[in-house]
């Protein structure tokens, strides 16, 4: 299992969708969980996110339950993570919605960057009068960009009649296509490749004549962009002994497949991968020689493809920070990935510019720490921490003499001591004992000094 971190800057979120081996639908700003006309179960994000205020778009602006309720981060931090856990490993589709309805009477609609897993996703210009939502599947260590056409629809098709809450958008007709429906009667789901929703598979488009062909509208991207292509076809009708559907896809012009020849109550899917693409590729349904009908096409998903994933901040500092959030609550408002992506680390650290960044500073004077220290002894690319004006108490624990790249350390803690005993289950790291507790200062000096840096302490600690 893991926990899937979406991140985003002063925004009003309204609604997240994760679909994978598990289903959630999170209704942003809600505390409740009830049912939509979709039949799809919405939750409230109150475990989902720490931060934020929950808002209502006015009654006169309201354009659906789900996008009523809001939250909106204005508190000035870098970032705001949603963190979901239960989610398996593997293929995920995610969907995040944005109303601003003029919730706040500003008409200011916000435009902010959202983020996943510490990768940028896309850049979110919200409306006070339409919603606008954004998709991304994630793939391990990979990501895509998804569209998906229903031919022939005049509706959008989606949860129930998709198990998987895919979005296929209907296709307006264009350059002779005409839309057509299918008498079939389709097994559910369709137990090929992608599983494509039966809804899909009843509805199509043709070309005006039997030599005719159907030139694909793809939507891509102005430069060459890697793409992955899945496209569906199923007969409308039972041919006749007579009658023969076949055709070939072409790609700029010369043939990309063999013939096919759709199946009636089924479904033949052909895709294309480690291809690139751009808007100046074509793609077109070719009918062959032997064909008496058009051309037709069903449904096509086009995915284009992202950069790797990050593999986001070193795990050794991810373990250390989790310490540091379990001993002081007043660190769990922070999450999603550190450092990652820049400039957007947590507010109280600084992260060194590698591909897999290290936790370099802590910064968490003020910041209303009380009580013992805990281990975080696994920073070891840390070079400044910085504790001042806070109440922490018990002895200094020794794995800070042991940090090999601590250049400064700024404290200003009356209770924390360095001969004081400590009891054997100091989640600091200390030993019980007083010997070993009074060479905590040697050792720290040691190591700092020897470095020529400044270690400031109260009078009180020396």
């Amino acid at each position: 299992m893991s926990t899937l971190k979406f991140c985003c800057l002063v925004l009003a979120l309204c609604c997240l969708s994760v679909s994978a081996d598990v289903f959630i639908s999170i209704d942003c700003g809600s505390s409740n969980s009830y049912k939509d006309e979709n039949l799809i179960d919405w939750t409230g994000d109150d475990n989902f996110i720490k931060n934020g205020e929950s808002h209502s778009v006015q009654s006169s602006n309201s354009i659906s339950h789900v996008l009523d309720t809001l939250r909106a981060f204005t508190a000035g931090r870098k970032k705001n993570c949603f963190n979901i856990s239960s989610v398996k490993r593997g293929r995920v589709l995610v969907r995040a919605s944005f109303y601003y309805g003029n919730y706040d009477n500003k008409s200011s609609p916000p435009t902010f960057d959202l983020q996943f897993e510490g990768n940028h996703w896309a850049t979110v210009e919200t409306s006070s009068t339409e919603y606008v939502y954004h998709e991304v599947t994630y793939v391990m260590a990979k990501d895509s960009i998804s569209v998906r056409v229903a031919f022939g629809s005049n509706a959008t098709i989606r949860f129930p009649n998709d198990i998987y809450d895919r979005l296929w958008i209907p296709e307006v007709p264009r350059n002779g296509m005409i839309p057509v429906s299918s008498d079939a009667i389709f097994s559910s789901p369709i137990a090929i490749g992608d599983q494509p929703p039966p809804a899909v598979l009843k509805h199509a488009v043709i070309a005006s004549s039997p030599n005719s062909s159907i030139d694909l509208f793809m939507g891509f991207p102005t430069v060459e962009t890697p793409v992955y292509v899945n496209v569906y076809f199923s007969e409308i009708t039972r041919l006749k002994p007579n009658e023969t559907r076949s055709f070939r896809v072409f790609k700029d012009n010369k043939s990309f497949s063999e013939p096919v020849f759709p199946p009636y109550e089924n479904c033949t899917q052909l895709y294309t991968s480690d291809i690139t693409a751009s808007t100046n590729t074509t793609f077109s349904l070719v009918p062959t020689n032997v064909s008496t009908l058009p051309p037709l096409i069903n449904a096509m998903e086009v995915f284009f493809v992202g950069d790797d994933l990050t593999s986001g901040t070193n795990k050794r500092d991810v373990l250390g920070l989790a310490s540091l959030q379990k001993a002081f609550s007043m660190l769990q408002d922070w999450s999603g990935d550190p450092c990652l992506p820049a400039p957007y680390t947590w507010d109280w650290i600084n992260c060194s510019s590698h591909s897999t960044p290290r936790v370099t500073a802590l910064f968490l004077g003020s910041f209303g720490l009380s009580g013992l220290l805990p281990n975080f002894s696994s920073m070891d690319a840390l070079q400044t921490i910085d504790l001042h004006n806070n109440s922490l108490q018990g002895p200094i624990p020794a794995f800070l003499g042991t940090l090999p790249n601590l250049k400064t350390l700024v404290t200003g803690n009356p209770d924390l001591c360095t001969s004081c005993s400590a009891s054997s289950n100091n989640p600091g790291g200390g030993s019980s004992g007083s010997n070993k507790n009074n060479n905590i200062m040697p050792i720290l000096f040691g190591t700092i000094i020897q470095s020529i840096v400044v270690l400031f302490l109260r009078e009180n600690l020396l």
